[in-house]
């Protein structure tokens, strides 16, 4: 074959139309499916994969977009409320909450006053302060067993 011929080859039919026409006939190919009823409908597996690939490339790309933190709580908590309505949603064991309640006071330190009891349970800086000599409710329970040794 000649440079020619071999230049030419890869520009020749849907491959040789500019992105808009591509789309167009793709999108027509598209919507003639639907019409017919013979388009693919995805699973759900498949629509999460494709999502996730989509999510990928477009961070690679530098495209994707970048939520603010409204934006992030906001997505959150909507998804928590789906997948407590549709009974899908985690079940916590208490190591779990607590752990959980733990992270979740650190990322707070700085703020209005974070959880600094040592640990598991102490409110200190803008909270509950008081109990023992560490200055914030200790026990496993929120500080139950502080209170009741001090209200008994």
């Amino acid at each position: 074959m000649s440079d020619r011929n071999q230049q030419n080859k890869g520009e020749r039919g849907f491959a040789g139309m500019d992105e808009e026409q591509q789309r167009e006939i793709a999108r027509k190919g598209g919507q003639a499916a639907h019409e017919k009823g013979t388009a693919h409908e995805f699973t759900p597996e498949e629509a999460r994969e494709a999502g996730r690939k989509g999510g990928q490339a477009a961070h690679e790309q530098g495209t994707a977009h970048e939520f603010t933190p409204e934006e992030a709580r906001e997505a959150g908590r909507r998804g928590g409320q789906v997948a407590h309505e549709r009974g899908t949603a985690h079940e916590f064991t208490s190591e779990e909450a607590r752990e959980a309640g733990r992270k979740g006071g650190q990322s707070n330190q700085g703020g209005r006053g974070g959880n600094q009891g040592g640990g598991r349970g102490g409110n200190q800086g803008g909270g509950n302060q008081g109990g023992r000599s560490s200055g914030g409710n200790e026990g496993d329970l929120g500080g139950r067993e502080g209170r009741e040794g001090r209200e008994g």
